[in-house]
């Protein structure tokens, strides 16, 4: 069974790495390791070592506290009425999404910002 910080870390990992748009590949390349190893850590079931954590921070452009950013409300109860997930950026989805919206010229971000509150009912 994963430690929680273990898994915790690597969900840190994976998300960075989903937010600026690289492979496992990629990623392993620039720390010098196989993209196998990559996925252990991002699933926690390898402990990444503190020079590898490094390295990780280094090839992501984050600080090493990056990864442990958020560990205290690990686990913390959410209230059950709450549509948003605690863990938004945990989504590969949201983070295409928040991708593709950036990626939009400034006028069409805001069309479509009021266009979603409209929506979603909370305008």
């Amino acid at each position: 069974m994963a430690h929680p910080v273990d898994v915790h870390v690597g969900k840190r990992i994976r998300h960075r790495r989903w937010l600026v748009g690289m492979t496992q590949q990629q990623l392993a390349e620039r720390v010098g390791i196989k993209f196998q190893q990559i996925q252990k850590y991002e699933t926690g079931a390898n402990r990444v070592s503190a020079s590898r954590l490094w390295d990780i921070a280094d090839a992501l452009e984050v600080p090493v506290s990056f990864f442990f950013e958020g560990i205290e409300n690990e686990g913390a109860e959410v209230d059950a009425t709450d549509s948003v997930p605690a863990d938004i950026l945990g989504d590969k989805e949201a983070l295409d999404l928040v991708r593709s919206y950036y990626a939009m010229p400034e006028n069409q971000r805001r069309r479509l910002f009021e266009l979603a509150r409209v929506m979603s009912d909370v305008a």
